[in-house]
């Protein structure tokens, strides 16, 4: 999980780059900012991503760290995913996926939430 984790900041920082050298000139102001909002939370995604991983080190008990690590993941992919590749082909389609992609960082917290409930049941015992 770390180290998809790490893979995923990697290519945030690679692809906000890339945007800022490579698309600047060749997007329009409101595509870039659409580019810019992937960028933005690919790289908060991958942040909180990093800090559950090292959690579920810490608690392996707590199953709610890896389904919320996965969410995020997912949510990475299909958000930041949809809005890079939504800039980059032109294909407005592509933007009814974001959504789905909302739902599931959202989900992501949730369940975050739900492993904090559960470390505090864990420690209260």
């Amino acid at each position: 999980m770390l180290v998809f984790a790490a893979i995923s900041g990697f290519l945030a920082v690679a692809m906000g780059a890339f945007g800022a050298h490579g698309l600047k000139s060749v997007l329009s102001p409101e595509m870039l900012t659409v580019y810019q909002t992937g960028v933005f939370y690919h790289l908060t995604h991958s942040i909180i991503w990093v800090v559950v991983a090292l959690a579920a080190v810490q608690w392996p008990s707590i199953s709610w760290l890896n389904r919320s690590a996965w969410a995020f993941a997912l949510g990475i992919v299909l958000f930041s995913g949809s809005l890079y590749l939504l800039t980059l082909t032109g294909i407005k389609t592509l933007g009814m996926v974001t959504p789905f992609g909302g739902v599931s960082l959202l989900v992501g917290w949730f369940m975050l939430a739900m492993a904090g409930k559960s470390l505090a049941k864990v420690k209260a015992d």
